[in-house]
């Protein structure tokens, strides 16, 4: 039988390797991890955060989305996922040439070998050309920086965090993508991160958590009060960084095949209940239910997912549900406010709980429920399985610890040094009379055109007509040069 024209080779733009519709889902699950970043995750931070930080937060995201792709592309995608120089880590160079970017993706250190040399498992070539590989893992790194920006909102100096991007990405982003997912070490020992657990969360969780600590703490009229300024916007951000979770780890498998298909639904059932069981934990403590707390759980079940979204059962994929919402609100609820570590750092948006905590008992979880069949879907060593199948399984959740660990120390090492060099040139933290302030300071801009944060309407002062309250007519109040806006009264 003929093959339809439709999927015939028609040269030189569709070569005879390109799958059109892996090419297809690729682009489009690319495009849904960017709107998790940009808008998904720059709504939920300037409507997470306090009023007078909402601009701050939203422009930290948007910052950190374009530069990670300009670096991306110069030199870090082929540090991650290029050549070796190190077990560790690619030979950085750049990906920008048509030479590079028409021929068909490949990972060129990922052919697994036995121990007698023959080949286990083919080089990782899928269907589509390299551009698409290069974009959809520039989406997995924008939205790692960006998660990690969660934990010093508030206070940390604009300057050093636009310094901090490209050096963060290029030291410590690339090592973790290069040890799991490019062909390094982790990746040829069997270590399974099927989309991010530990490359993505909790590299940002770790790395959030010690860069909050170097920077140090916001006031402590922002650390005693900090609500959200809009929580249905907050809503609607979250929304996006939910749905958007399909191309996430729906877009792992580097095809449109069966894998993506039981990814996608493990991770919708891993989030729902997550948040359920947050929620009801919420209920029983507090009282009542939070839609914060319904956010946070529903993210610690995505990222919990994450590391082993393809390769688990749907049932395991609720029990891990149920442990996302519960060890992660025990560490953030009851042991947050135990530690005097964790009180002395001041993570904004307790990125350490909802990814480093989330993403390590996900990796966790996933060397005890990792199944056989579903392993040999997509996984370099054959053979692989989760402790509670038997076998060499127990090995699998020894090699999980152990890359956790080695996940945990880069990221403590390279970040404190990335910060230390970075604060030989500028403060890490903004002075107090900005952060008193906050975004008219920083940016000379305001997410609302009204009264200052936390005033109570006060005719004297915010006021139009000079007539009834003693003012200039017309008169426009400013502060440090830009408008803080009027109200009229009719």
């Amino acid at each position: 039988m003929a093959t339809p024209g439709a999927y015939q080779e028609h040269l030189p733009a569709v070569p005879s390797w390109l799958n059109k519709g892996d090419n297809a889902w690729q682009i489009t699950a690319s495009t849904l991890v960017g709107l998790q970043s940009m808008p998904g995750l720059v709504i939920l931070y300037a409507s997470i955060v306090k009023k007078k930080w909402a601009v701050n937060s939203a422009f930290m995201a948007l910052y950190a989305f374009a530069a990670v792709l300009i670096c991306w592309v110069l030199v870090c995608y082929r540090m991650a996922f290029g050549d070796q120089l190190f077990p560790f880590w690619g030979k950085g160079s750049p990906a920008l040439g048509q030479n590079y970017l028409i021929r068909r993706a490949a990972v060129p250190e990922s052919t697994h070998y036995y121990e007698n040399g023959s080949i286990e498992t083919a080089m990782i070539e899928p269907f589509y050309p390299m551009a698409s590989l290069v974009y959809f893992q520039f989406n997995f790194a924008a939205i790692t920086m960006i998660l990690l920006a969660g934990s010093v909102l508030g206070r940390m100096n604009i300057r050093a965090w636009m310094a901090f991007v490209p050096l963060w990405l290029i030291f410590s982003y690339t090592v973790g993508a290069f040890s799991l997912w490019g062909g390094g070490f982790l990746f040829h020992w069997g270590v399974i991160d099927y989309s991010g657990g530990y490359v993505i969360h909790l590299s940002s969780g770790i790395a959030g958590f010690t860069a909050a600590y170097w920077v140090g703490p916001r006031l402590r009229s922002d650390r005693e009060r900090f609500p959200p300024n809009n929580i249905l916007l907050m809503l609607a951000g979250a929304g996006l960084l939910w749905m958007g979770w399909s191309g996430f780890n729906g877009g792992a498998p580097y095809a449109a095949n069966i894998d993506a298909s039981i990814a996608v639904l493990n991770t919708n059932i891993c989030a729902a209940t997550s948040l359920l069981v947050w929620t009801s934990l919420d209920v029983v403590f507090f009282g009542k239910p939070s839609v914060i707390g319904a956010v946070q759980g529903m993210m610690t079940g995505l990222v919990c997912i994450t590391p082993g979204a393809g390769v688990v059962q749907s049932w395991a994929a609720i029990v891990m549900g149920m442990l996302s919402g519960s060890i992660p609100w025990f560490s953030m609820m009851i042991l947050h406010k135990k530690s005097s570590l964790l009180q002395k750092v001041d993570d904004t948006l307790g990125v350490f709980h909802t990814h480093a905590v989330a993403g390590l008992l996900g990796g966790l979880l996933t060397g005890l429920l990792a199944e056989p069949t579903l392993c040999r879907l997509i996984l370099p060593v054959t053979n692989t399985r989760g402790a509670f199948y038997g076998a060499n399984g127990g090995v699998q959740f020894l090699k999980q610890l152990v890359a956790a660990l080695f996940v945990i120390g880069w990221n403590i090492v390279s970040t404190t040094l990335i910060l230390l060099a970075i604060k030989l040139f500028m403060p890490l933290r903004m002075p107090d009379d900005e952060l008193m302030i906050g975004d008219d300071a920083v940016h000379g801009e305001e997410a609302y055109a009204l009264w200052g944060d936390g005033e109570k309407y006060d005719p004297t002062k915010h006021g139009w007509h000079a007539s009834s309250y003693g003012e200039d007519a017309g008169q426009t109040r400013f502060v440090n040069g830009a408008a803080r806006g009027v109200t009229i009264n009719l």
